[in-house]
């Protein structure tokens, strides 16, 4: 069974959580154009990202399995730092971290989320629309012509 845990300050397990995000990213290399950010996180970057973030794990038979690292934007929360374990993968741990931000974009009165993924990744393009995602903007990183990323945004039912 997964539990998700909200990052607090009694969390400790920065070493493990950055090894998580590295191994998870690590398809990546040598696929996409730039490197992924993922490369410039360290130990103190993570954690002030977690305290400047809403920040999830989750725990799958005591081990980090993922994460989801929230902000809330203008009228969305972006989803940045979507990372589930190569050991975890295919459990639907990625389902049920957007489904913790799903709640969260609704109790902040947020309608939608937003997140970014690489041009290249079009399997990640086919998951995020399976799971409700429609690409709304292409966009290129700062010294690129060409785009490098698409945007993608789900809208959200409002429940109460």
């Amino acid at each position: 069974m997964t539990e998700i845990v909200r990052i607090d300050e009694s969390f400790t397990g920065w070493e493990d959580l950055l090894t998580l995000i590295m191994s998870s990213f690590a398809y990546m290399d040598g696929v996409i154009d730039p490197p992924s950010s993922a490369h410039r996180l360290t130990l103190v970057s993570l954690e002030q990202k977690a305290r400047d973030e809403i920040a999830f794990v989750a725990v799958e038979e005591g081990q980090l399995a993922g994460c989801v690292f929230l902000k809330p934007e203008p009228g969305c929360l972006y989803v940045g730092k979507l990372a589930i374990s190569p050991a975890f993968q295919s459990r639907g741990i990625g389902r049920h971290l957007l489904s913790v931000a799903e709640d969260i974009a609704r109790q902040r009165g947020l309608p939608a989320l937003r997140l970014e993924t690489r041009i290249e990744l079009t399997g990640n393009h086919t998951t995020f629309a399976r799971w409700g995602f429609v690409k709304t903007a292409e966009n290129a990183h700062a010294g690129y012509a060409r785009t490098t990323s698409i945007e993608m945004r789900k809208r959200l039912s409002q429940t109460t």
